[in-house]
């Protein structure tokens, strides 16, 4: 059952509990969307987290998260619904004695096709269609969040037609009519900023950024999802990804890399970032090769950072 946000304090403490550590900024935005049944759009680098904001989310809310990934070429068909062909054409070869005789005695071919227009409601039902998130979301039984990932990339016209989606929680299926929401979905859009989205889409949304998150919350992270890391190794690898970060890369570390390069120190028993270790585990938090390259050069300063010895 689904259950309101009551206060930024109370998003803040719903979704901790569900393993999502908040700003008060990610808090407060959470609950207004809520409470204002408006769509928030979160923007920000891969990997900081907005993803699992939509996750938690629809736990902290008791709703059932659906999600669209979006990409290019994605059009409604593939987001909204689908007719089940093949299941159509079974249930027509097992109905074809009664056909015979729906058309039996017609004395012209259109005659027949006016007969046969009259099931097509037996055909094209509920029964064979095949809701994709969009529909999914709206027809839900059950309280929704639709969560519609990477939006930004998205063909401009798919982001035109959610647009229309979104202003009434509706959609006409041309063979059935309007379906609209059971229960109005709560939506949460995530950008990774690969294009720049419509105004109208903007203006349709609360919006949220997230970035990369402070030394202190990230240690929160790292304490909270890693609870097997020593406490000084997390303050060093934080300190040493934070680090990372300032370097113009490619792609910088997420907080999941931040997560995997603790573990597998932790794994390899270290208790001290020191270079060679640094330059033989970059692999894990840096994904290509010239962002490692990049770093290895920078390899020295990086563990200094890490050992709280860097020159201020």
């Amino acid at each position: 059952m689904s259950e309101p946000l009551a206060s930024p304090d109370s998003a803040a403490a719903r979704l901790t509990a569900a393993g999502y550590l908040p700003s008060r900024e990610i808090a407060t935005a959470a609950f207004l969307a809520d409470r204002l049944e408006k769509p928030l759009l979160v923007e920000g680098p891969a990997g900081v987290g907005k993803t699992e904001l939509a996750r938690a989310l629809a736990t902290a809310t008791g709703r059932t998260l659906v999600r669209l990934q979006c990409y290019e070429g994605l059009d409604e068909s593939k987001a909204l619904y689908e007719w089940e062909y093949a299941k159509q054409l079974l249930y027509t070869q097992l109905l074809r004695d009664h056909l015979n005789e729906t058309v039996a005695g017609a004395k012209t071919l259109s005659e027949a096709a006016d007969r046969i227009a009259k099931s097509d409601a037996v055909f094209f039902s509920e029964r064979f269609l095949l809701p994709r998130p969009l529909l999914r979301a709206l027809t839900s039984p059950t309280p929704a969040l639709l969560l519609i990932d990477e939006v930004d990339k998205s063909d401009p016209e798919f982001e035109a037609f959610l647009l229309e989606v979104l202003s009434d929680f509706a959609v006409t299926v041309p063979e059935l009519g309007t379906v609209s929401a059971v229960h109005t979905p709560r939506v949460l859009l995530t950008s990774n900023n690969a294009r720049e989205l419509s105004d109208a889409l903007k203006r349709r949304c609360l919006h949220l950024t997230i970035d990369f998150p402070t030394p202190e919350r990230e240690l929160a992270i790292v304490k909270s999802r890693a609870p097997d890391v020593a406490d000084s190794l997390a303050r060093k690898v934080v300190s040493a990804v934070q680090a990372v970060r300032k370097l113009d890369l490619k792609k910088p570390p997420s907080i999941s890399e931040t997560l995997d390069w603790a573990r597998a120190l932790t794994l390899l028993n270290a208790t001290t970032l020191d270079v060679k270790l640094v330059e033989e585990t970059l692999n894990v938090v840096l994904k290509y090769e010239a962002d490692i390259a990049k770093a290895r050069d920078h390899a020295s300063y990086i563990a200094q950072v890490a050992e709280g010895a860097a020159p201020k």
